[in-house]
Parts: C-alpha cells; structure tokens; sequence
C-alpha cells in the first residue's frame, strides 16, 4: 500500500472542482498480490531495524558502568564515515542518480562500501529511490509523509509512515522497471546478490579489528556494539529521517512538484543528503549543498576522485543550471516547518 492522494494541494496540481489531480499521471499502485513476499519484508524490517536498537542498548548498558570505549568510539567513527560515504556517493548519487562516470575499481568500491551500510541490496535500495523521485509525495511514492493529509495527528501518522512504517508495507522495488541500467552490469549483480555478506563484513570488520588492537574478547565485543550495531542504528535513522524530515521540516529555496526541504541540522551526519530540496529540484547533480557554507562531504570526496581520474564526467551545479526554479532570494521561498 501507498501514500494515498490525501494531502494539501501543491502548486503544480490541478485543482477541479475540488479534487486534486496530481501533476504526474503515471501514477503507480505498490499493492497486489505478493503475500508471501510482503510477510518476508516485515520479517526482514523487523531483522533490520530492532537487531541494530537491540544492539545499542546493550551498549549503552554495559558502558553506564565501564565506560564508552574510545578505540570502539574511533573505529564506529570510521566505519560510520565509510559506509555512509558508500550510501550518500556511491547507491544515491552514482548508481541512481548517475552523478558522475566511476572507473570499475571505483564503481566496485563504492557499491560494497554502500552494501555494508545494511540498507538492503543495492538493487532494492536504488529502485525504491528512482521510484520516489518519480512519485515524490504523490500516490505511488513508497515513503511520503503526506500520507495522511493535514493536521496534527495525521502528519505525526505521516512521519511514522516516511520513517519506519513504509518497511512494514508491501512495497515491491520492481528493479527491471525502474533500474535496467544497473541491472545490466555484472559486477552489481554479484555485489547485489551477496548483500548478505557484506552486512556480516560490516559487523566483522570492526569486531576483528577491536579484537587485533585490543586482544581481548572484551575489546571485540565493544567493537561490535559500538561499531557495529550502534553505528548501523544511527545510520539508519540519518537515511530514514532525510526521507521524513526532509520532506516535512525545513526550507525550499527551490520550486519542485513535492514537499523536500533542505535541512540543515542533518547535513553533517548525512554527508550532505539532507539538502534534500535542492537534490529533488536538480537530482543529477553531484553536489546537494548549492549555496555557500552548505556543508556537503559526498560533493568534497567526489571532487577529489575527479582530480585523481577516478570519476568523470561529473554534474556539478553552476549558477546557469540551478537557476531556473530557484525562488527570488528577496520574494518568496517556502518555510515547510509544519506540523499543523
């Protein structure tokens, strides 16, 4: 099931006779009949989302009397940036958005490091989001906040839908339609095939290396909650509240056909993702954070892996192209802070 059509109207609908007609025609229905499959995505939600909660509380239990390990803290630090920076380049602004041309050493890199972040296979991962931006806050989209129209209570039901309800849904990510591109390469099939792999990797990894430096169990064991199930967590809810938040609280500098804002306070911790209005109104381009001193490190990274030959022909934002739907800076520009 997707959002339904009950949300305020936008500047881009057609309003007849009181009944909005979304701007898009093509419309698209997630419900049929995939029962079987639809149990074994709410098991997996489940897996997905209570192992990681499980995990953090353990550590936040066995720290309130030993204390927080700073080599665990360093290590989750790394990790946090590497698997991030696989998600917010490599799955976001490569894969689906085809930000810039990768060398197949790159392109390899870049989809495990996106594998180990444990948001599900590259695959589903990318054809959900081309899915949104193809749907954004319109029937069809797997996760708006404007599902259940205005008012307190219905967009407090939005928010819990855009952050976490939309998994316990059936929403099939239909990779031939939306992702024949990727699909294609072999390299991303083997990657995508053995998602579950590299989400142990990204559990042993840090695990084996508290376990060498410490050469304790108690050091592994630090390691793995730490950097491993904490970290997983606060990734997680990062991407989930760019799709929440970020389409409910915030500014719009740019004029689109959805509700994206961009939104400061996550900008750090999502590698630049959170200037999410200004991706929605350009979603090609490499860099999200537009303005001066919008914080972007996906957008710096990729800057250097141009500078080094190891991606080409990369979009970058220049006053020409992000022009045109851009608000006057003196006139209006949407404040979408608004829990009703």
């Amino acid at each position: 099931m997707t959002c339904s059509a009950d949300r305020p109207a936008h500047a881009s609908d057609t309003v007849t006779a009181g009944t909005v007609v979304p701007a898009r025609e093509d419309i698209g229905d997630a419900e049929g009949p995939h029962v079987s499959a639809g149990k074994l995505q709410k098991f997996s939600a489940l897996v997905l989302i209570s192992l990681p909660l499980a995990g953090l509380g353990w550590a936040v239990a066995w720290s309130w009397d030993d204390g927080v390990s700073r080599l665990a803290l360093a290590i989750a630090v790394g990790m946090y940036l590497l698997t991030g920076h696989g998600l917010a380049i490599g799955f976001h602004r490569m894969f689906t958005h085809r930000s810039f041309r990768p060398t197949r050493a790159l392109k390899i890199a870049l989809a495990i490091a996106g594998s180990m972040a444990v948001e599900g296979s590259l695959y589903t991962w990318t054809a959900q989001h081309r899915r949104h931006h193809a749907y954004a806050d319109r029937p069809g989209d797997p996760h708006s906040p404007w599902c259940y129209g205005n008012g307190f209570v219905p967009q407090l039901r939005g928010l819990w839908h855009a952050h976490l309800g939309w998994f316990f849904r059936a929403n099939p990510s239909e990779p031939e339609r939306w992702i024949p591109d990727l699909l294609a390469d072999p390299d991303l099939q083997l990657i995508s095939r053995t998602a579950a792999i590299w989400a142990l990797l990204s559990l042993a990894l840090p695990t084996l290396l508290g376990w060498a430096l410490t050469g304790t169990l108690t050091g592994a064991l630090a390691t793995l909650l730490w950097a491993g199930a904490a970290r997983i967590f606060l990734l997680h809810h990062v991407t989930w509240a760019v799709n929440s938040v970020g389409h409910m609280f915030g500014n719009r500098p740019f004029a689109t056909r959805d509700y994206s804002t961009n939104f400061a306070p996550l900008a750090v911790l999502s590698f630049g993702d959170s200037w999410h209005n200004a991706h929605h109104a350009y979603p090609r381009l490499a860099r999200h954070g537009i303005d001066r001193h919008q914080i972007d490190s996906s957008a710096a990274i990729i800057r250097l892996l141009e500078r080094v030959h190891l991606a080409t022909d990369v979009v970058w934002p220049t006053a020409a192209n992000t022009s045109r739907r851009r608000y006057p800076r003196t006139g209006h520009q949407e404040d979408s802070s608004r829990l009703q």
